[in-house]
């Protein structure tokens, strides 16, 4: 199990199996030289990124691309990349493509749309990933909705092109351990002990530089607590909402290009201008979804946890049609289909479906045999106010298959967006999820990960080549 013995260490099939677009490339194997094997162990500085997922990967190729001679050791307790092959319902949503201008990108993020309207996307933005994802064969689309997918619409596109780079810089990938524990060495270095957690032996390392990108892992939040840093507590972002309403759970699979949906909570929240989102919507088996669901989840997921995930959902289904005008069309309806059952006929103005506006029409109590000139003026107004003003009570939280995220971490005032460098220790660095910054559903999340681990692993590999200038510089002074 030891990271130091004599012998090569054998990297796993699938952890090395890459496939580009031109070709197919398959490492049954690969042998790392053991780290204290390596020439110039003395000279040769190593970084220990503890975390597999898309801003460590990324981040470990940027630091070694930029720094060949620094000694990238990636650690990962389950698969590289998982999060990433599993997105976008297995197609990756890379980034997204609408979003250049670095203010308005950053206002995407709940938590961060403040600090990060500076050098953080300005540095490495979606086009910036956009452009390294194109460079090194994975062709990207741009969809309407502004979503970046690899044009094979397979996240083993980006998978394998991430882990392919990682091999062909050199960098070295260690799968199925753990970092146990992490500690300042009195010469600043850190000391990593390495080991599985049901094992009863480890392995201690000592790194130049230590990058935690463990996503919302306990595990990387209790490694940032041991170097000082504080954790805002994680609670869950991104999710769909589930409605007490068997009637509506009926309509399962109807979905609306457009309502205005708005979110109010018993607990009083500070700042509501969030709590009201316009876009697409999705009705479930348990509730609803769809884009306007999960940005109100991502900005109302602290409210939403403190207030045990229930209150009201308000929602307008007609949101570019006022009321009045709304009740004018239901009135020149009335009086061009008054035989006509109001079951079978309404305007086509609204946009909605059939088995939509029979649920409507249950709500307001009208029955589906009633014809419309037998609608009363009242009715007409409730039908309307119900199309603007639809009230759901949301009783809980499901689960969004497509991405997992958190709202919580270390607190982005503890660390330096130029570098992502910590403030509180030399050469340890964040980058991710870990942080307390989380996206809306889009490819927001990922590009959080490609800038904040592209930032790192720049800072990363140009100390460590101005270090390695620096020691030949001593050696040919010494020499004289």
């Amino acid at each position: 199990m030891s990271l130091n013995l004599a012998n090569p260490v054998w990297v796993p099939v699938k952890a090395l199996l890459c496939r580009t677009i031109r070709r197919r490339r398959i490492f049954t194997a690969t042998a790392i030289t053991s780290l204290a094997d390596q020439g110039e162990k003395d000279e040769s500085e190593l970084l220990v990124v503890v975390g597999g997922g898309a801003a460590g990967v990324y981040g470990a190729i940027r630091a070694k691309t930029l720094s060949p001679d620094l000694r990238v050791l990636v650690i990962e307790k389950g698969s590289f990349l998982s999060k990433v092959k599993i997105s976008g319902g297995g197609r990756c949503n890379v980034t997204n493509g609408h979003c250049n201008d670095t203010i308005n990108l950053a206002g995407h993020y709940p938590r961060g749309h403040k600090e990060l309207k500076g050098s953080f996307f300005y540095t490495h933005g979606p086009a910036d990933t956009m452009s390294w994802f194109s460079e090194h064969g994975v062709p990207l689309k741009t969809e309407d909705d502004g979503r970046v997918f690899p044009v094979s619409d397979n996240s083993l596109s980006v998978v394998d092109c991430l882990l392919n780079e990682a091999n062909i810089r050199g960098v070295r990938l260690e799968r199925g351990k753990s970092v146990l524990a992490a500690s300042i060495k009195p010469d600043g270095k850190f000391l990593v002990k390495v080991g599985k957690q049901s094992a009863d032996t480890s392995e201690s390392i000592e790194a130049t530089y230590l990058l935690i990108a463990t996503g919302s892992s306990q595990k990387g939040h209790s490694l940032a607590t041991k170097f000082g840093h504080s954790i805002v507590d994680p609670v869950p972002s991104l999710f769909t909402f589930k409605i007490n309403d068997p009637l509506l759970t009926e309509l399962a699979g109807i979905s609306f290009s457009k309502v205005q949906a708005k979110l109010k909570l018993d607990n009083p929240c500070p700042d509501l201008s969030n709590l009201v989102q316009i876009g697409p919507m999705l009705v479930t088996h348990w509730g609803l979804s769809g884009p306007v669901i999960l940005r109100l989840s991502a900005w109302g997921a602290r409210y939403l946890f403190s207030s045990k995930y229930k209150g009201h959902l308000i929602v307008d289904f007609i949101p570019d049609i006022n009321i009045e005008t709304a009740k004018s069309v239901l009135k020149e309806h009335k009086l061009q289909f008054s035989k006509h059952k109001v079951s079978n006929s309404y305007p086509p103005q609204f946009g909605l479906v059939n088995r939509f506006w029979r649920y409507i029409l249950d709500r307001e109590g009208s029955s589906k045999d009633t014809l419309w000139a037998s609608l009363s003026n009242n009715s007409l107004s409730s039908i309307s106010d119900l199309l603007k003003h639809c009230t759901f009570q949301v009783t809980g939280k499901g689960q969004y298959k497509d991405e997992f995220v958190t709202a919580g971490g270390v607190p982005l005032s503890e660390v330096s967006l130029k570098t992502m460098e910590s403030k509180l220790v030399p050469n340890l660095f964040f980058a991710g999820e870990v942080l307390n910054v989380d996206g809306v559903t889009g490819g927001f999340n990922f590009q959080n990960a490609w800038s904040g681990g592209y930032i790192a692993g720049t800072n990363i590999g140009e100390l460590a080549s101005s270090s390695r200038i620096s020691s030949k510089e001593r050696k040919v002074t010494i020499g004289l």
